[in-house]
């Protein structure tokens, strides 16, 4: 391919713009924060999943203490009832009388193996509150951090794609003033290796720095000023210059 060695030139500014603007992208997507962010949200997803499993385990809770409560009412008042009987003289025959004396012991074992029954689920629920309580206080934590994250995480972000909108608006001129079929070529390369021009410096490729052969630097000398050399390496273009070492 044939080109004037100044639309070559511009090539090696289109490079350069290439370059900054992927450096900014390639920064905004090792930012600190991506990593920071994706930890939160692992530790977000856990407390979370404990949060679940113990509101459910509060409310299972809460229904066996109403279920002990509500076991001891009938024995309650079978307990008032048979006492009242033991005690207003209505019962007269001695061994009934024992017998229903008997019974009102045996009722307030029953009733004292019942309290401790809901005593203990009622610690059990106490216990659960407080672990819940604490879980939903750490999600909220968790949740503030990771909305800060997030924010400046954005902001730098923001920032980052700003600047690279501003040098892609540059290019977008830059690359106005570069011929078409030159233009095709380097985009073509850009898109395989990731840069589609670098200099000739000194006898060496700047895109892959490879040292050229004496061979090789002779075709380029030779070569006339208006085609568009390749690198032998990567096959990027080699735009001469100055100090290309020619």
């Amino acid at each position: 391919m044939l080109a004037d060695p100044a639309d070559q030139q511009r090539l090696l500014t289109l490079a350069e713009l290439d370059s900054e603007i992927g450096r900014l992208q390639h920064t905004a997507k090792k930012l600190p924060q991506h990593a920071r962010i994706a930890e939160l949200m692992k530790n977000r997803q856990a407390v979370t999943d404990d949060l679940v499993a113990v509101t459910t385990r509060v409310g299972d809770l809460e229904l066996s203490v109403r279920r002990a409560e509500s076991d001891l009412v009938p024995v309650r008042t079978r307990l008032d009832r048979e006492s009242r009987r033991v005690e207003d003289g209505s019962v007269t025959d001695p061994k009934v009388l024992r017998g229903l004396m008997e019974e009102v012991e045996r009722i307030k074992r029953r009733i004292t193996e019942l309290e401790d029954a809901e005593l203990d689920l009622m610690e059990q629920l106490e216990e659960a509150t407080a672990e819940r309580d604490e879980l939903a206080t750490g999600k909220k934590d968790v949740e503030e951090t990771l909305r800060a994250e997030v924010a400046v995480r954005d902001a730098e972000v923001g920032k980052l794609s700003t600047e690279a909108k501003a040098i892609a608006s540059s290019r977008a001129s830059e690359a106005e003033k570069v011929p078409a079929p030159l233009l095709a070529l380097y985009e073509k390369i850009r898109a395989h290796s990731g840069l589609g021009a670098a200099k000739l410096h000194r006898g060496r490729c700047s895109g892959c720095q490879l040292e050229l052969t004496v061979s090789d630097l002779d075709a380029y000398r030779k070569a006339p000023q208006n085609e568009v050399l390749r690198c032998v390496e990567c096959d990027r273009i080699l735009v001469r210059t100055a100090d290309s070492g020619l």
